[in-house]
């Protein structure tokens, strides 16, 4: 194999064969044999040129082979997992996790840290006192067959192909494209090992994808790369033009999680987490209402074992950011916008996100949305608290929220939060 014939191959619009993909995959996830520069150049090609169906399942597969597959055949449960593209507040997974493992699932879910405005799964489990993200295999296999879920960091010998790819991705601006972003999300979750996945994309103005037209396409890839691979897959389009629930902020999502799994919290975060657990359920065969099973109490107690068998107590509280600052109303009327994205900005500067992955994150620091796009509110009246460990943080977050707010004489039309079903 020529690694410059296949750099010229995609740089000219032409298709990969499986031998050529397989080849380069192994030998870059490997190291040493295929420089950065090359990779990064086969990845810009990739980004112009996209991929055709068969190559992108070939690119998947090879991704997968790179490292371990999960064997879950022992866990005694049918297993099932759920991802997000992600947004603004997306607190989901702490309250699906539990709500699944109570209807007699097993789910693997490997999560991730955040990145710019969109908040982690493994940051927000991080504010809770002594909570480890760090499994070994047995541990996980253990926790699976025991309680039912998990929210863990993938293991270092799964995908590696995908650390390193994503990586360069991340430096050479080639993260959205929509075969790059498909491969190295449904890999993962491949090599998971799971027998289902509903996947949740985002869409509107704190997502990924921004478009309705780029997250149907996504989903769309997503969904056939998984049923490619013998995993029944099914894909939500959710709405993410403003927060989801009424916090972003690691603590805070936390916070708001607990209360929905002891019967409170907002209703879209509720929304959005039934129907996704609907599709979950009616994958694996399992004829339960989830609302039931949410409003039971069992899911409460399900998250307090996961937490406590990875190390955590929840006994101890949640930490509290040190200030706090509002941000009122400047007219009375209808809250007409409250912009996802400026939001998501704020939170981050606040310091409850990362620009580079090394960074650290805060686990007080974050935004509350007092009013909702929708509400009336008068004059004067805090629409947002923002939560900082820093006195001198707030000034750049109130920056990121310039234009962010709009209140107008009459009701917006508020979007509905599930959009569009991707199957086949």
């Amino acid at each position: 194999m020529d690694v410059i014939e296949i750099i010229q191959t995609k740089r000219d619009g032409g298709a990969l064969t499986g031998e050529q993909i397989e080849w380069f995959i192994k030998n870059f996830s490997e190291g040493g044999y295929i420089p950065d520069e090359q990779a990064a150049a086969l990845a810009m090609s990739i980004f112009f040129n996209g991929m055709e169906p068969e190559e992108l399942t070939n690119w998947t597969k090879a991704m997968v082979d790179s490292g371990v597959t999960l064997d879950l055949s022992d866990v005694g449960k049918k297993t099932v997992d759920k991802h997000s593209t992600g947004g603004v507040g997306d607190k989901v997974s702490l309250v699906l996790v539990p709500l699944i493992a109570s209807c007699g699932l097993a789910v693997p879910q490997l999560s991730g840290r955040g990145l710019g405005h969109g908040g982690g799964t493994l940051d927000k489990m991080e504010a809770i006192s002594g909570w480890t993200a760090s499994l070994s295999e047995e541990k996980m296999l253990t926790q699976l067959r025991e309680i039912g879920g998990i929210i863990a960091a993938a293991n270092e010998n799964i995908n590696p192909a995908d650390r390193r790819l994503y990586a360069l991705r991340d430096v050479t601006h080639t993260v959205d494209s929509i075969p790059l972003i498909a491969s190295s999300i449904m890999s993962k979750k491949i090599a998971e090992g799971t027998e289902a996945l509903v996947l949740d994309v985002k869409t509107g103005s704190g997502a990924f994808m921004v478009s309705f037209e780029q997250a149907r396409l996504l989903a769309e890839t997503m969904v056939e790369l998984g049923e490619n691979s013998g995993m029944r897959t099914v894909a939500l389009i959710t709405s993410m033009e403003t927060v989801l629930g009424n916090s972003a902020g690691n603590a805070l999502e936390v916070s708001e999680s607990i209360e929905v799994l002891e019967g409170g919290g907002p209703e879209d975060l509720i929304e959005v987490t039934l129907a996704l657990a609907q599709e979950m359920l009616e994958l694996c065969e399992v004829d339960l209402d989830p609302r039931e099973m949410l409003a039971s109490g069992k899911p409460r107690e399900v998250f307090e074992r996961m937490v406590s068998a990875q190390g955590g107590d929840l006994s101890k509280g949640l930490p509290v950011a040190k200030y706090k600052k509002t941000v009122d109303a400047l007219d009375t009327g209808y809250l007409s916008k409250l912009d996802c994205r400026s939001v998501g900005f704020a939170a981050w500067r606040l310091g409850a996100g990362r620009a580079k992955k090394e960074d650290s994150v805060s686990p007080t620091a974050g935004v509350v949305c007092m009013y909702k796009p929708g509400d009336y509110v008068n004059k004067g009246e805090p629409i947002l608290e923002l939560h900082g460990d820093e006195e001198d943080c707030f000034d750049s977050a109130i920056e990121a929220l310039e234009g962010a707010i709009e209140i107008s004489g009459s009701a917006p039309d508020v979007l509905p939060l599930l959009i569009d079903k991707i199957s086949i």
